[in-house]
């Protein structure tokens, strides 16, 4: 599991499916020949033939102790040589718009500090609810406003003039956010936690928790300004991070001591689940029953090949009303427009 994030974070796309189909292989070939362990990688984790030179790099790094060869920078040259030839020469190179669309798992130290400023101008509007107050109005659905009626007829000499009217005063929807920490989640969780706390300083009526062996609430620590400082507090707050997951006790916790009532529940998980996958479709039934919408993120969704077929997403699925991707900065500002509608 390690290997294959090492992949991911040089630039290689490794679905958690391919590196499961990886440890199967290693348990078929052993791990007491360097040709076996080789070929078991190269056969379930590369699947584009620019990848075998990095595959090969990391394979000496990480298995034989060798120096990391400069593979990466120049397969990422090259892709930027054939993206400009592709627009005709004429478009400039923009380090910030290629880390809009880079995936998280390749993420560098530095482009995450980066990537905070790119989620800066992030807008997360949501969707509205009427609301038991009411609010001048002069068209639409409206009935007419006594109080008001007689206010401006104060104007004019006792005179009902004008007649005033009101409808229902619309409100925020409330966001809850449920975010996988779980070791599988672990190359996406830095990026996804920026966003929660962008999503969270941004405006009201948004909750955040942590969903893996346990839930925990995460909406106090991250209002915090200071992002590097937020996400700190949170992390020291989860226990349970880059642990284990079980998604469906989790849902089960969340209904039974918040529920996401009228709420719009955006869980953002890759799905793999070690309860009992009953348990989660029974939760996600319970939660689908008194949630106004629910949205999940899925980070491998953009990846080519891509099938929804871990336990815990195949399970929880039906009850989904938007399934999206949520690889990047670009993924995640198309999940700021999904919740704008």
């Amino acid at each position: 599991a390690v290997f294959a994030c090492v992949l991911r974070r040089m630039g290689v796309d490794v679905p958690v499916g391919a590196t499961v189909l990886y440890a199967e292989a290693l348990r078929q070939v052993g791990l007491d020949r360097r040709t076996g362990v080789y070929w078991a990688g190269r056969a379930t984790l590369v699947h584009r033939p620019e990848d075998i030179a990095v595959y090969d790099a990391a394979f000496a790094a990480f298995w034989l102790g060798h120096e990391p060869e400069p593979a990466r920078r120049q397969a990422e040259a090259e892709a930027e040589a054939e993206a400009e030839i592709e627009a005709g020469g004429s478009a400039a190179y923009s380090p910030a718009e290629v880390l809009r669309h880079k995936d998280f798992a390749a993420y560098s130290h530095d482009e995450f500090a980066e990537a905070r400023r790119l989620m800066a101008d992030l807008r997360l509007a949501g969707a509205r609810r009427p609301s038991r107050r009411h609010e001048p109005a002069r068209r639409g659905h409206t009935k007419p406003d006594l109080r008001g009626t007689v206010r401006h007829a104060l104007k004019t000499d006792g005179e009902p003039v004008r007649l005033a009217r009101r409808r229902p005063s619309r409100k925020p929807r409330r966001i809850v956010f449920l975010l996988d920490v779980s070791g599988s989640m672990e190359p996406y969780a830095r990026g996804l936690v920026r966003f929660l706390h962008a999503a969270v300083t941004a405006r009201q009526h948004v909750e955040a928790f942590a969903l893996g062996t346990r839930v925990t609430r995460m909406t106090r620590e991250l209002r915090w300004r200071d992002p590097d400082a937020a996400i700190a507090r949170a992390a020291e707050r989860v226990a349970d991070w880059s642990g284990g997951t079980r998604l469906g006790d989790g849902l089960r916790t969340f209904n039974d001591q918040w529920g996401g009532r009228g709420a719009t529940v955006v869980v953002l998980s890759d799905g793999w689940d070690r309860g009992d996958p009953a348990v989660l479709q029974a939760e996600m039934a319970r939660l689908r029953r008194v949630a106004h919408r629910i949205v999940w993120v899925n980070p491998h969704k953009a990846s080519p090949g891509f099938a929804p077929l871990a336990r815990g997403m195949a399970a929880a699925l039906p009850y989904v009303d938007d399934f999206v991707e949520g690889h990047s900065v670009a993924s995640l500002h198309g999940l700021a427009e999904v919740l704008a509608r």
